[in-house]
């Protein structure tokens, strides 16, 4: 091949991606305009179709979050209850075991003396 055509190529090559970048960047403006227009579209068939008033929705609204307050404090309060519970149980399990761990270590440890004064009165 020539040099001649590969630079004819090349610029074809070159034309070929810029129309391509072209019509990659349109489509998405394309897009961008029609989820506007829809959001448009969508807030005003909102407004007139409502079947209250503002000031109703507000309240309702601040209705329900006060709602959903209460219940998430309640199920925090519950689940804190729950934890404190398990931890206290896992404390009187693991005291109980170092209690264990403390007598037996006492037993092994008086059995050691009593064989130390036998054998340094013997």
């Amino acid at each position: 091949m020539s040099n001649k055509n590969k630079t004819m190529e090349s610029k074809n090559e070159e034309a070929e991606y810029e129309a391509y970048d072209l019509n990659r960047f349109l489509a998405g403006l394309v897009f961008l305009a029609g989820l506007l227009l829809g959001g448009l579209v969508g807030a005003g068939v909102m407004l007139l179709l409502a079947p209250q008033s503002g000031k109703k929705t507000r309240r309702q609204i601040q209705r329900k979050g006060r709602d959903l307050r209460e219940q998430a404090t309640d199920a925090v309060e519950d689940t804190v209850a729950q934890a404190r519970a398990s931890i206290h149980e896992q404390v009187e399990v693991l005291q109980q075991r170092g209690q264990d761990a403390l007598d037996e270590g006492k037993e092994r440890f008086a059995t050691v003396v009593e064989a130390g004064k036998t054998a340094v009165s013997a």
